[in-house]
């Protein structure tokens, strides 16, 4: 066994080990000590991941548990044993993921200081729950670490045991939970068909088998599961609940990682094991589009028309899972590659921009941009931050996002529109709110004054700079230029489609004009609308707000916050997915 394959499994038992001391010590470990213990867990898991997407640029790294591997079958095609598989991509993400919880840690120091190492402890489930999700090369385990990831995401969420915390819990919990019925049923289907659970196996048999049926419920199934957790429309509705209340820590993993990960496992499914069922490759490639779409129009409207900053951040990331959907759907390596650094760029802004939400419930104990105008004068260095992140949202020419949006438009060229209306809604919506809060700036309130709000706040004995280094991070690798990660990201990849079996000729790297200014140039009128607004005093004026109003109060009307509301727009997302493969 080689060095890189022994870490695999090491990739899950670190966090795992270190939360099962971390449990068994909490009543005697100081809560500083724990913390630390915690950061430097998130750290090492980070290097061990990142060691192991350099050495799967030589070829795929496998571990095969109990040293089951498919040679202990004595029939050719059954694959008994259970593996987890590095390709760089997957490393990648992982490593991406140990960054976020480390940094994520360092901003929660002192928050959770009464609590005995839980938040800790949680925290590090989530973060095993994650990595085992990156590298499985198992079907059924990619259910399993999606129980326990939704597991700890639920505790998580809840944490603060306040009314709003509890009932943003239940909606993530029913609706997360329905997901995993699904995705059980459809794990079942394909194990049916195929009699394997190997992900290279089944990619073969379903090659063998073409058009089934069978296999295209399951993946549908499958697929449903993982858009829920995803929060695509219309599978969305519960993650507006969830990130609004959960404590801001939280919030950064959440938008940080967690929904797109589930992307990154259904890109993965497509490209590993159903890039040969026709059915399958026709919904991933004309029907995933628009949904993608959809998702960045409807997620981008929704941003601009809130007031609560953790609201309007969570509306914004559904908006940007649309983009990197619309990204990965055309299973090509440009796509995918656009898809991989809009990931990384998307999430290290999200990350940042939560920890500004976070820092204003701290020392303003509020984080509604109305009630906050000009009380955060004294916080510039947070304002400058928040606007920096709000440009990066909004198409700023320089970057990891910018660089991946002109991979997505090369790869989907019909969708230039919704990319450029989502960028623009959600960076000019954080803009509004920083310059409202930070330098008391604004014109009237337009849309988002009706919005709804949370009255919350956070613990408020931790210094300005200690929340605000981990969010300057952040923000700072988030500049990085792509074209320094290009050429890494481009050849992940490519390994990651070809590991299914299809090798497809790269596009030769290039800019598309559209999506290079034109976002950050709605993004800017757009803020100059909201400095120039005024109060509608004329009834000429009072019928122009009230048109301009409507589409965003029947948007606002089917987010009802009602989960029986939510459960049925799953089911006709299923529908959905079912006409679109039919």
């Amino acid at each position: 066994m080689t060095v890189s394959a022994a870490l695999l499994p090491a990739a899950v038992l670190l966090p795992l080990g270190m939360a099962t001391l971390l449990l068994a010590l909490a009543h005697w470990l100081p809560p500083r000590l724990s913390n630390l213990v915690a950061i430097a867990t998130a750290l090492a898991l980070a290097a061990i991941c990142a060691i192991l997407a350099r050495a799967a640029l030589d070829g795929p790294i496998l571990h095969w548990f109990g040293g089951w591997t498919p040679g202990f079958s004595t029939k050719p095609g059954i694959v008994l044993g259970v593996s987890f598989a590095a390709d760089p991509a997957s490393a990648t993400v992982s490593a991406f993921a140990a960054l976020l919880f480390a940094v994520s840690f360092t901003f929660a120091w002192g928050y959770f200081d009464e609590v005995h190492s839980h938040f800790q402890v949680l925290m590090l489930l989530f973060l095993a729950a994650i990595t085992g999700f990156c590298l499985t090369h198992d079907v059924f385990n990619l259910f399993v670490w999606f129980e326990l990831m939704s597991v700890a995401a639920f505790a998580l969420t809840a944490y603060p045991l306040g009314k709003s915390s509890l009932e943003g819990a239940f909606n993530f919990t029913i609706t997360n939970a329905l997901g995993s019925f699904f995705m059980l049923a459809g794990v079942g289907l394909l194990y049916a068909r195929t009699g394997t659970l190997d992900f290279a196996q089944m990619g073969r048999t379903v090659a063998a088998i073409g058009s089934d049926p069978v296999l295209t419920g399951g993946f549908c199934l499958i697929a449903a599961a993982l858009l829920t957790k995803a929060a695509i429309v219309p599978f969305h509705m519960w993650l507006s609940d969830a990130h609004a209340v959960a404590p801001s820590p939280v919030s950064v993993i959440f938008s940080g990682i967690m929904v797109s990960v589930a992307l990154f496992a259904l890109a993965k499914l497509i490209a590993q094991v159903f890039v040969h069922d026709p059915d399958v490759l026709r919904l991933a490639q004309s029907g995933l589009p628009w949904m993608g779409t959809a998702t960045a129009i409807i997620g981008g409207a929704m941003a601009w028309a809130q007031r609560h900053l953790k609201r309007l951040l969570a509306f914004s990331t559904i908006a940007h899972l649309g983009i990197m959907l619309i990204g990965f759907a055309a299973v090509t390596p440009s796509g995918t590659a656009g898809f991989l650094l809009y990931l990384l760029g998307h999430g290290l802004v999200k990350g940042a921009l939560f920890m500004i939400a976070g820092i204003l419930l701290a020392l303003r104990a509020s984080a509604d941009e109305i009630v906050l105008y000009k009380k955060g004068r004294d916080l510039w260095p947070a304002g400058v931050a928040m606007a920096v992140g709000g440009f990066l949202l909004g198409g700023f020419p320089f970057g990891l996002m910018h660089d991946a949006t002109d991979l997505i438009g090369r790869a989907a060229p019909v969708t230039d529109f919704a990319i450029t209306a989502a960028t623009a809604l959600t960076g000019g919506a954080v803009v509004r709110a920083a310059l409202r809060i930070f330098a008391g700036v604004s014109g009237a309130p337009g849309v988002e004054r009706t919005e709804p709000t949370e009255r919350e706040r956070e613990k408020d004995d931790r210094p300005l700079w200690l929340m605000l280094a981990p969010c300057g991070a952040l923000l700072a690798i988030a500049l990085i230029p792509g074209h320094i990660l290009t050429p890494f990201i481009r050849e992940a990849s490519a390994r990651l489609i070809e590991a299914g079996g299809e090798s497809i000729a790269q596009a030769p790297v290039g800019q598309n004009p559209l999506l290079s200014y034109a976002p950050i140039a709605l993004t800017a009128a757009l803020v100059i609308l909201v400095l120039a607004r005024r109060r509608p005093t004329t009834t000429f004026a009072r019928r122009l707000f009230a048109m301009e109003a409507f589409p965003f109060r029947a948007l606002s009307f089917l987010h009802s916050g009602v989960v029986g509301d939510y459960v049925s727009w799953m089911i006709l997302g299923i529908a959905a997915l079912a006409l679109a493969v039919g």
